[in-house]
């Protein structure tokens, strides 16, 4: 079981962008934001990364690949600390995983 991802989880792309997670669910929250899902837009901004002979190739976004398979909020699946995803760039070339640095840990998922 892993803590559940919120709005105010920290995640990051693995060059340093920051992700910000925008929520549609409005009624399943924990530690005082709502509960993400895979179903919510994530944006990635401040990717520096770059590919030969330097071009840029920012991560923009988040593609979910593996979400708890038991916990749902507001109808879909929840993300917690053992959910996998891909940032991908504006090409939906993938990137990397995401990076889940913190969350609220009251609240666990599977």
């Amino acid at each position: 079981m892993g803590a559940l991802l919120t709005t105010a989880s920290m995640l990051m792309c693995p060059h340093g962008g920051t992700v910000t997670a925008i929520s549609s669910n409005t009624q399943a929250t924990a530690g005082g934001s709502p509960l993400v899902r895979a179903s919510d837009t994530f944006i990635i901004a401040g990717c520096p990364f770059t590919t030969p002979p330097a071009v840029p190739s920012p991560c923009m976004t988040v593609q979910w690949m593996q979400t708890d398979m038991q916990s749902k909020a507001a109808g879909d699946f929840t993300l917690s600390m053992n959910s996998m995803g891909l940032c991908l760039a504006a090409t939906q070339a993938p990137q990397g995983t995401v990076l889940i640095n913190n969350t609220q840990q009251k609240v666990t998922g599977q």
